[in-house]
């Protein structure tokens, strides 16, 4: 048990939960090395002034004031484990101050990473229509089942967007020796060189490509920027799988583009989550649907707790966060993504 003398946590890490994010052991550990005070995000800044005052850490993204911060005197880092940065903060007064903000997103590359591979196997290869064509005693044998299919194997790739998500991705996509471009406008040419893939333009990751990967976030830059001019432009029969947030693509648009026959498409995230039962999505042929469950594995729950672990003894011995990504000054005010409410 921690006592008097140990760091103060502010717990406020919802939708997440502590039980969620670390393993018994790592929450043992936690809970023997520091103070905890468990509340909910909008009940932080009506914490007692000494509990603020003394806050070393805040596990969560509670919206916190100009005037709520400026009695967090020992504040040093906010650990964001929901992972979508929002403007509830003075992040200019955090960064000014030294304090750090950081996210926890990497634990779930990987996880939707694999996913996303998998949609794009489907697409080219059709399994859920065929399992469920077999279901039905309607299967097609042999050739006559593979009407449209394609091989991911040395296709053309395109990606868009390059940061965790996309760099795991490419990881798991140079096992099928695709050609691989990449349009991101907040990468030097360099960055993408390094991990083998070609820097492009957005329009020739449209035009170019067999399979196209959206894994960027939502910005105040690019909300709905992939709409019917960029669906028309992508090779006929090409697919589409989007990762990350519905925010970047005109939804409409991409479900005509669907129907029309012109594209194929897979989707983890939907304009509004849960999706209203008779959004027409559901029973769009074409489209292979999932509910916003890419990264949510309980593996990558609880290696959020292991990273935020990690990060608190560094900054206690006086060294800078290095397993969380650090919000960037420069653009943390930039992001849009919505943050999730189911885990």
């Amino acid at each position: 048990m921690s006592d008097s003398t140990s760091p103060l946590v502010i717990s406020a890490p919802e939708p997440r939960t502590l039980d969620l994010i670390f393993t018994l052991d790592a929450l043992k550990r936690f809970r023997a090395k520091y103070r905890i005070v468990e509340t909910t995000a909008d009940e932080v800044a009506e914490l007692p002034a000494d509990m603020l005052a003394g806050a070393r850490y805040i596990i969560g993204q509670p919206p916190i004031s100009a005037r709520t911060l400026e009695q967090m005197k020992a504040l040093r880092c906010v650990f964001n484990v929901e992972t979508n940065l929002v403007n509830n903060m003075p992040y200019e007064t955090l960064f000014a101050r030294g304090i750090h903000v950081v996210t926890t997103g990497l634990v779930f590359a990987e996880p939707v990473a694999e996913l996303g591979l998998a949609m794009a196997l489907n697409l080219a290869r059709d399994i859920v229509d065929a399992d469920l064509a077999f279901r039905q005693g309607k299967e097609l044998w042999g050739g006559d089942g593979n009407q449209t299919a394609r091989l991911l194997s040395g296709a053309d790739v395109g990606i868009i967007g390059f940061g965790d998500l996309g760099r795991a991705l490419n990881r798991l996509l140079t096992g099928f020796r695709t050609r691989t471009k990449v349009f991101d406008p907040w990468l030097p040419p360099s960055i993408l060189i390094d991990n083998g893939v070609d820097p492009a333009s957005l329009e020739e990751v449209l035009t170019s490509s067999d399979f196209v990967f959206v894994v960027a976030s939502v910005t105040s830059e690019n909300q709905g920027f992939l709409g019917a001019d960029a669906f028309a432009r992508m090779r006929r029969g090409a697919a589409f799988i989007l990762l990350s947030r519905a925010g970047v693509v005109d939804f409409p648009a991409l479900m005509a583009a669907v129907k029309s026959g012109h594209i194929v498409a897979a989707s983890d995230v939907f304009p509004e989550e849960p999706l209203a039962r008779e959004h027409p999505v559901r029973a769009l042929p074409g489209f292979l649907r999932s509910a916003h469950r890419a990264g949510a594995l309980d593996i990558a729950f609880k290696r959020m707790g292991d990273m935020v672990l990690e990060d608190m003894d560094l900054i206690d011995r006086g060294l800078p966060p290095l397993r969380s990504k650090r919000a960037e000054r420069e653009t943390v005010s930039r992001m849009r993504s919505k943050p999730v409410t189911t885990n």
